[in-house]
């Protein structure tokens, strides 16, 4: 079971845009993502006519890894861990580490 998944809520811990909040856009591989509107760069793109593109300086998301991200739970307001939780009939499911409420 994966501990970060697709339209979670995060918030970066380290680099240059620590403390910004925004939601996994995207997996890259099994060690990186993508969130909406955070760790922005500019591409510089050639025209493409074929496709209608034009050429110029794009800004667009890079990927981040996931050791620099962590979960956030909105009853604390902060990051957290996220931690998986077996029931007895053997059904997991993800909670955070701080109260042990559900992510899901």
């Amino acid at each position: 079971m994966q501990k970060l998944k697709h339209e979670d809520e995060v918030i970066v811990i380290a680099g240059k845009d620590t403390g910004k909040r925004g939601t996994i856009s995207r997996l890259v591989g099994s060690n990186k993502v993508i969130i909406a509107g955070v760790n922005m760069v500019k591409r510089h793109t050639k025209p493409n006519p074929n496709l209608g593109q034009p050429g110029g300086i794009v800004e667009k998301e890079a990927a981040l890894h996931i050791s620099n991200i962590a979960i956030f739970n909105p009853q604390t307001n902060a990051a957290d861990r996220v931690g998986i939780q077996v029931s007895d009939d053997g059904a997991k499911k993800r909670v955070f580490k701080s109260d042990g409420q559900d992510i899901d």
